[in-house]
């Protein structure tokens, strides 16, 4: 499983390097669509004062023995929960991997949504599933926020829980949003149409952008989990062959030992009693 989990790494690394042009793409189109018309963008930027309904997305393995893995997400995820339940809000979860159906049903937390059998090895058309269903809600005006809780995959040997919003589209950090003007030799960017109808037709990539990047991130984090967690128990397990195979050899010696004293003893009786004799 180690060996396994090892070479799993290195492609599901390939996949997150493959999505990243188009990931950065989309969010540099949005940076320039609220350049070009910042009122218009806030309908979509801006989260209201009062959150009535949020949807909640949480992504683990379907599978087990990999760490603390599923674990540091679930929890992550059951504190997002219980802090929109104290605020007020009312909670719609989305369960994605087998292991959070488990855990959320155990604890008596109500799901929605279940996915299974995509957080392994997703595909854009498991995102375009996942990203539809969450924002359903949002468009129809029912949900006021859309957040997800997920691993987030830096490097092999480094990965975190996030979590973070999707839906209202969070404003790009570091990046000045002051409309630019086609002054000299600066480029600009004109929009057709509207930039609000723009940004109305780019949420939704956008949320699928975001929701393949972490199903890919967690697929990477799970495997490196894994196999981290693998080699682990191959070493316990080594280190118990040598303690048992020390113990073992121990009460083997010790009881030649007792052996070899039973005879000696038993042959000095012997010639005591001759020498009597």
């Amino acid at each position: 499983m180690e060996l396994i989990a090892a070479s799993q790494i290195a492609r599901a690394q390939q996949r997150i390097a493959a999505n990243r042009p188009y990931r950065e793409g989309m969010q540099r189109l949005i940076v320039e669509a609220v350049k070009g018309d910042r009122a218009a963008a806030e309908k979509l930027l801006a989260l209201p004062e009062r959150v009535e309904r949020a949807v909640v997305l949480v992504i683990v393995g379907d599978r087990g023995l990999s760490g603390p893995y599923n674990s540091s997400v679930l929890r992550a995820g059951e504190h997002e929960v219980a802090r929109l339940r104290a605020a007020g809000t009312d909670v719609e979860l989305v369960a994605i991997g087998k292991k959070a159906s488990g855990y959320f049903r155990f604890r008596g937390i109500p799901i929605a949504h279940s996915f299974q059998g995509i957080s392994d090895k997703p595909t854009s058309a498991d995102a375009r599933d996942v990203a539809a269903l969450a924002a359903d809600g949002f468009v129809r005006g029912e949900a006021q926020q859309v957040l997800l809780v997920s691993m987030r995959f830096v490097s092999a040997g480094r990965q975190y829980v996030e979590t973070r919003q999707l839906l209202p589209i969070p404003e790009p950090e570091g990046e000045d949003l002051q409309p630019t003007e086609p002054d000299g030799l600066e480029g600009y960017t004109e929009f057709e149409p509207d930039v609000e109808q723009l940004l109305a037709e780019l949420a939704p990539a956008a949320l699928e952008s975001e929701v393949f990047t972490a199903l890919l991130e967690g697929a990477a984090s799970f495997h490196t989990s894994q196999q981290r967690a693998m080699a682990a128990a191959t070493e316990n397990a080594d280190e118990l062959v040598r303690t048992l195979t020390r113990d073992v050899n121990r009460a083997r010696q010790d009881s030649i030992t007792t052996e070899i004293m039973e005879i000696v003893g038993g042959a000095e009786a012997l010639r005591q009693e001759k020498e009597h004799a």
